[in-house]
């Protein structure tokens, strides 16, 4: 097949795609993606103003895949791992000493640093050390319920389960103590809030990219300096959560640097919870939307692992990752030359109807749901598995004690290009 000329997209769409509020506005942004992917799936993205490097958007599931699971041609760490313009990559730079990512977290780390480091907690996030805590998971998730139905019959599902519950769940896995809960939310909140005033905690709109800088900076700095407290009391005195294995972990016998420790206490902390919460939300809202299909669930739980699984793909709360690629490659019949920057759009790609028949439906039946949320190869969320149980347990909770449910006003979603999903959900229900 020949290789075809590098199609550029047009200015509208290329500031669509990297603006925060395109993914405030979900309808609008799916009919984008669809008519970009029909027309041109793999297309250049340029600034007229020169405030970021061209990239390339791709927007097929069969795509995103293959870059997501062939680790050793595209790789994280040579230019940003989230998409920034060029005054952040440099601010980066310039904090970090050379690199382009201001937390040195797992999402941003090749091979052969990055196995080493996932291994160290990968056990502790398998199905089969989390059945420890399961029991645990079901108190929390009653306890949740409870304080959701004393404040019924209308209350905002967003700030009384989706955010506090899974939050809840990730601290104690890392060993947080439930005061400073707060405080964790509220970091992770300024960290993966872009220019959404609500979620930011600036109280202001539309604030220029420097201003959104100082603001996720400041949030990774009180972060590192709380973690480091927290592995400094650890190796003092360790436990059994996941603060201790990091404070007291060795590579190749040396301890963690500070960067890749605060690093990965980071992402645990915030990836841990933001992005369940925006699934759960997602699912609670389908099941509002839809009275026979929360009656379907209700009746029968045997559906559950599909209302898991769709909400996942259907909210998509992770909506982007970049990768660099090493070598001149071709995709979709796109020539991209060795060293280009790639935005995956998972996005575009769980809502590919060439993957998934009828993609804006949310359907808890729905199968083959290979959806793309989780990310593919070395990648793969290392939390999955947590995610999984975490929503399941709730649902199950929730479907024992709600007997209906409806939407009780206009949810509102985040305006983020990174992490998404709904920051507001007023529901109304009868609970039993």
């Amino acid at each position: 097949m020949a290789t075809a000329a590098a199609p550029v997209a047009s200015p509208e769409d290329a500031i669509a795609v990297i603006d925060p509020r395109s993914y405030a506005e979900w309808g609008p942004l799916l009919d984008r993606f669809d008519r970009i992917r029909a027309e041109t799936p793999v297309v250049r993205i340029e600034s007229a103003e020169g405030f970021h490097e061209p990239f390339w958007l791709l927007t097929r599931h069969e795509d995103v895949m293959r870059v997501s699971k062939d680790n050793q041609t595209f790789l994280n760490a040579p230019r940003p791992t989230v998409f920034t313009g060029k005054d952040g990559e440099a601010f980066a730079r310039a904090v970090t000493g050379g690199s382009p990512n201001l937390v040195n977290s797992l999402v941003s780390i090749d091979a052969p640093s990055h196995p080493k480091l996932r291994r160290l907690t990968q056990e502790w996030f398998m199905p089969k050390n989390l059945r420890k805590i399961e029991e645990d998971i079901r108190k929390l998730a009653a306890h949740t319920v409870d304080r959701l139905i004393a404040a019924g019959p209308e209350a905002d599902f967003c700030t009384l389960v989706s955010a506090p519950y899974p939050l809840h769940v990730v601290m104690q896995i890392l060993g947080v103590p439930e005061e400073d809960e707060p405080r964790m939310l509220f970091l992770t909140q300024q960290m993966f809030g872009g220019q959404d005033e609500d979620l930011n905690k600036s109280g202001m709109a539309d604030l220029a990219p420097e201003q959104v800088l100082q603001i996720v900076m400041g949030a990774v700095s009180d972060f590192e300096a709380y973690f480091f407290a927290l592995a400094e009391e650890r190796r003092k005195n360790p436990t059994n959560d996941v603060a201790s294995v990091l404070a007291n972990a060795n590579i190749d016998g040396q301890p963690l640097s500070a960067r890749d420790l605060a690093g990965y206490y980071i992402i645990v902390a915030a990836a841990g919870h933001d992005t369940t919460s925006a699934s759960t939300a997602g699912a609670m809202l389908a099941l509002a939307q839809d009275p026979d299909q929360f009656a379907r669930v209700k009746a029968d739980r045997s559906l559950l692992p599909g209302v898991v699984e769709e909400a996942i793909r259907w909210t998509t709360p992770v909506q982007h990752f970049m990768r660099t690629n090493t070598t001149d490659v071709e995709i979709g019949g796109v020539h991209i030359p060795a060293g280009d920057w790639l935005m995956l759009n998972y996005v575009a790609a769980n809502h590919d109807p060439a993957q998934f028949d009828n993609p804006r439906k949310f359907d808890a039946a729905r199968d083959g749901n290979r959806h793309i949320a989780f990310g593919a190869g070395a990648h793969q969320c290392l939390g999955l598995h947590l995610a999984r149980l975490e929503m399941r347990i709730l649902f199950e909770a929730l479907l024992d004690r709600l007997d209906s449910l409806e939407l009780a006003g206009e949810p509102k979603r985040a305006k983020s290009t990174f992490v998404g999903g709904l920051k507001t959900l007023p529901i109304r229900f009868k609970a039993s």
